[in-house]
């Protein structure tokens, strides 16, 4: 990896209170000057507020972990996901924009429609198919309003305190000697939080040039194969559950083939270390 100096900068972290929030507030509060915003701090609809404290507070970069992922609830709540994932970003973008601000956002691979049958790249066109899809991309192109702009998307995420991830109830379920429900026909790129948090530090000091990036761990697989390092790297003895993306009905489509290629990253000078890496480092 690229090696340059560190320069401190003051960072503004807002949705610090979730998964990636916490993740980055740890990893950032010892490199820069943090203050981390929560729901409790601010209320990030009220955009004359959340540019008014920005404005006074006059951070360098602005890293938004934000966002309203409730895939399912997102069909029934379309304004509230846009609002949250997309108005909120281009209130942050633009609030960067004028202060001439790095602006760090996060979004998803379910921009894509999941049919491919190679990991997309960052030049790969988006074709959204669930509300929640369509606001996360909505807020990619509003994200754009701060001309120092890194959108990363990131999938799969697992890690840190807040124990709510796929690959959290697979290990859970395994621990406990239960069967887990795996997709052999769902295929991922898993992203680890912490090396996403690591890859943004990384970001945040080369500022390489701005725009889209995917920001997951290294290779691609099936739940099932996601499944089996799970329980090989516990040593368990329990039996995965095999299902078909076709036997769970869901109020929103998930992209089918979901891998994300994390080259364009790489070549950026940040190698993202193997999924299953990150797995062990999680598990031990």
């Amino acid at each position: 990896m690229a090696q340059m100096a560190q320069i401190k900068m003051r960072v503004l972290i807002v949705g610090a209170a979730g998964q990636l929030g916490q993740a980055m507030v740890a990893r950032l509060r010892g490199e820069h000057d943090v203050t981390a915003w929560t729901r409790q701090d601010i209320e990030l609809t009220r955009h004359q507020d959340v540019r008014e404290a920005i404005g006074e507070l006059a951070p360098e970069a602005i890293v938004n972990c934000s966002s309203f992922n409730q895939v399912d609830a997102a069909e029934d709540d379309q304004v509230t996901a846009i609002e949250v994932n997309a108005m909120v970003v281009g209130t942050l973008a633009r609030s960067a924009a004028a202060l001439g601000a790095v602006f760090m956002h996060y979004s998803t691979d379910f921009v894509f429609s999941g049919t491919a049958q190679t990991p997309y790249t960052e030049t790969d066109q988006p074709e959204p198919r669930s509300a929640y899809a369509q606001s996360k991309l909505i807020g990619e192109w509003l994200a754009a309003d701060a001309p120092k702009h890194y959108v990363l998307r990131v999938e799969s995420l697992f890690g840190g305190p807040r124990r709510k991830s796929s690959v959290d109830r697979i290990v859970d379920l395994v621990r406990k000697g239960e069967p887990a429900p795996v997709f052999v026909d769902r295929v991922v790129s898993p992203s680890f939080v912490f090396d996403v948090a690591d890859a943004s530090a990384f970001i945040l000091r080369a500022q390489p040039p701005p725009g889209v990036y995917h920001c997951v761990n290294s290779g691609h697989a099936t739940w099932l194969s996601v499944g089996q390092e799970i329980v090989r790297c516990i040593g368990s003895e329990t039996s995965l559950k095999a299902i078909s993306v076709n036997d769970v009905k869901l109020p929103a489509p998930r992209p089918q083939f979901a891998a994300l290629s994390n080259a364009k990253l790489a070549k950026a000078g940040y190698q993202m270390p193997t999924w299953q890496n990150a797995i062990g480092r999680y598990l031990s």
